[in-house]
């Protein structure tokens, strides 16, 4: 039997086929090729249209399964993965109502930092686990301020994993781990948020049907089978974002594991079974795919904006240099790029920095010391001590990890990027073959009932493993000096 995995983020889909047997995924698929567009109409905006995920999905299915030439009879379940923090509305009828106001969209910031005010820090912290800080239900809030007669038409608020789950099925359901990013649900109570709907004047019949992330969520509609080419009747058995997700797909479900990501964005995302929260909530705390009101697996999320942007956008920039040229140019270039610093924040409300939103800076450029190596070098290394920023207010919630997970895609594939974060951080970073949408197949088969948390990831394998160097002295002098640069880029 087989299973297919869907990652939906904001750049495109991925595809994946599981063969249920081995564990091992048979092929993979994306559409498109370039990056999906976000449209800003105002500065910290981002927006998407919803139909252009499903639109991906039925050319990312198409040229998975063309590459596969298998019997799809015999694919038993879907999972999904999804960019998380969006928000998609629909009415009665299922029509979207808007486009989706996305994960790196700042315009909530100011109706979640005066929620927290007014419903108090510990409340929100204790039961949240977060400020209503940048996420799904404060963006909800602002369309309910700024679009009043739009927000009368909301049937239902989705997010973007549980509207691809409703384009397969046409079913209007969601998971404890979605309601918990979105800051609609109450950990002490372990219910949704009823304190947080009553203060952004949500009425309860908003929430979709709640849904275990391992069960089946829905069969794969006549409909949406002739429009994706598959058999009708598939169940869909799997959903998570895709932090959690990518957690799943790197094996990190116990407490103290740690899996890493640099695409877009970057983030850390430990595995706690404490219910803690950074008291400034520069870090997040969700609902981890296998979190139950009886077992606490709780999620610690780390999240840079401004990662893999910062290297697609010099890339850009330079406009002659594919990434394996950038790596060469920045390795010849000494630890600490000659006294070029990056702060990589060029990508909305940072939550790490208290969702404030300083912008990307090049820091020291000299016109006569610096050239293109420099810039490829700061670059990466201003990603790299965020990720130590983020490490650090980490280890104060008493995640301390010995070693880092990744899988082998976006800024990981960089040997110099792996060996810099090493080095700065101290810990080991094992590379495996998988990624997201492998990750949400894997989950549709446990969802499925086909396999189990103990037998699923016997076709997970770590492809390379890289140890932090002796002699680290020259990376901490450095992450020193950008540390000095952001705290006077936040008091300005």
């Amino acid at each position: 039997m087989y299973f297919i995995g869907y990652d939906v983020g904001s750049s495109s889909l991925k595809a994946a086929l599981l063969d249920g047997k081995t564990g091992k995924t048979i092929t993979a698929a994306q559409y498109p090729d370039q990056e999906m567009p976000m449209q800003a109409q105002q500065a910290g905006w981002a927006e998407q249209d919803p139909a252009m995920w499903w639109e991906a999905c039925k050319k990312a299915t198409a040229r998975l399964l063309k590459k596969a030439a298998i019997d799809t009879k015999k694919i038993k379940g879907i999972g999904i993965s999804y960019q998380m923090h969006g928000l998609v509305v629909i009415d009665k009828k299922g029509a979207v109502l808007r486009p989706s106001i996305i994960w790196c969209d700042s315009r909530a910031v100011p109706i979640g930092n005066q929620a927290f005010e007014d419903l108090g820090g510990k409340k929100c912290l204790s039961r949240l686990l977060n400020s209503p800080g940048n996420f799904t239900a404060s963006k909800l809030k602002w369309v309910k301020e700024n679009e009043p007669e739009l927000f009368e038409q909301v049937d239902k608020f989705l997010l973007p994993g549980d509207y691809l789950n409703y384009k397969l099925t046409g079913e209007k359901n969601t998971t404890i781990s979605g309601l918990s990013e979105g800051m609609f649900w109450d950990f002490k109570k372990n219910q949704v948020a009823n304190f947080l709907m009553k203060h952004y004047g949500f009425n309860n019949k908003l929430v979709p049907e709640i849904v275990p992330t391992f069960s089946i969520q829905g069969n794969l509609s006549a409909t949406a089978a002739k429009e994706i080419g598959l058999p009708k009747g598939i169940k869909i058995c799997y959903r998570a974002g895709d932090q959690p997700n990518n957690a799943l797909s790197l094996n990190v479900l116990n407490a103290g594991e740690v899996a890493a990501t640099a695409g877009t964005s970057g983030v850390v995302y430990g595995v706690s079974d404490q219910v803690k929260y950074d008291p400034e909530s520069r870090v997040n705390t969700f609902a981890h795919v296998n979190h139950t009101t009886e077992l606490n697996r709780l999620g610690i999320l780390l999240c840079i904006n401004g990662t893999g942007i910062s290297n697609a956008w010099l890339k850009r920039t330079l406009g002659k240099y594919d990434y394996p040229e950038m790596n060469e140019l920045a390795a010849k270039v000494p630890v600490g790029s000659d006294g070029l610093l990056m702060l990589p924040f060029g990508n909305g409300a940072e939550r790490m920095l208290c969702n404030s939103d300083p912008g990307a800076q090049l820091v020291n450029l000299n016109f006569n010391r610096h050239n293109e190596g420099h810039l490829c070098r700061a670059v990466q290394e201003g990603i790299v001590f965020s990720f130590q920023y983020g490490l650090e207010i980490m280890g104060k919630m008493g995640l301390k990890p010995k070693v880092m997970r990744a899988g082998n895609a976006n800024l990981f594939l960089s040997p110099l990027f792996r060996q810099l974060l090493a080095n700065t951080s101290g810990i080991p970073i094992e590379l495996y073959n998988t990624d997201g949408a492998t990750g949400a197949a894997i989950g549709a088969a446990i969802g499925y009932g086909a396999t189990d948390f103990e037998h699923a990831f016997k076709g997970l394998s770590v492809i390379e493993t890289t140890t932090p160097e002796k002699g680290s002295d020259a990376y901490c002098e450095a992450y020193g000096k950008w540390l000095a640069a952001l705290d006077k880029s936040m008091k300005v």
